[in-house]
């Protein structure tokens, strides 16, 4: 009989162990978050000030939810990105399993945002609640972006608990190997928030 295990309760060194996953640090693996990103608009900016005026108002009233954190951050981020119009389409609480070659487990779980332009899995989105820290998503991040039928390819991913965004680059080949962003918080006095637009912009540039 096969064990099947919830994806929210592999860490990475599961991943490390049963699939190979290594982390690269050289930051010429994944330039694409600090190099020639592109400009944003004045009313971007305003709309982006907007939302973070929202997460000023939400905490005065605990506990956020995850729910609360996509439809009030997450949700108008992407709309501001243009991730609803072609050539993307989004499917939310996507259902995936992958099987470890190792013992034969298989892991299932729910991608909470998947941005797709055909088959192509440009932007994988794990949020969380407030309360919890991106370090407790990204194993579970990483694991649905192993996931992508087309295991050929790179695949980009979001961890977000409406506060911290941190980015991720995955490149399956022999080995799967992934690398991470600088953190963006939201809360940071300047242009962090600004830079996710941007960053999330240079993604979606990628597969037009």
């Amino acid at each position: 009989m096969v064990q099947t295990i919830p994806a929210r309760e592999i860490d990475l060194r599961y991943l490390i162990d049963h699939f190979g996953l290594q982390r690269v640090r050289d930051p010429e693996f994944f330039p694409e978050w600090q190099t020639n990103l592109p400009a944003i608009t004045d009313l971007e900016k305003q709309q982006l000030d907007k939302i973070k005026e929202g997460y000023y108002n939400l905490i005065e009233y605990p506990p956020v939810l995850e729910n609360v954190v996509k439809l009030s951050i997450i949700s108008p981020l992407l709309f501001i990105a243009d991730f609803y119009l072609p050539p993307f389409h989004i499917k939310t609480e996507k259902s995936i399993q992958i099987q470890s070659e190792y013992d034969g487990i298989t892991i299932e779980g729910r991608i909470d945002i998947l941005l797709l332009k055909e088959n192509f899995w440009a932007t994988v989105i794990e949020s969380k609640n407030f309360s919890f820290s991106n370090e407790e998503g990204l194993a579970q991040l990483l694991t649905y972006m192993l996931a992508n039928p087309n295991n050929q390819t790179i695949t980009y991913g979001l961890v977000t608990n409406g506060v911290d965004f941190q980015f991720v680059k995955l490149k399956c080949e022999e080995t799967p190997k992934y690398s991470l962003s600088n953190k963006f918080i939201l809360t940071n006095q300047g242009e962090d928030f600004y830079q996710v637009l941007q960053i999330l912009k240079k993604l979606s540039s990628f597969v037009d």
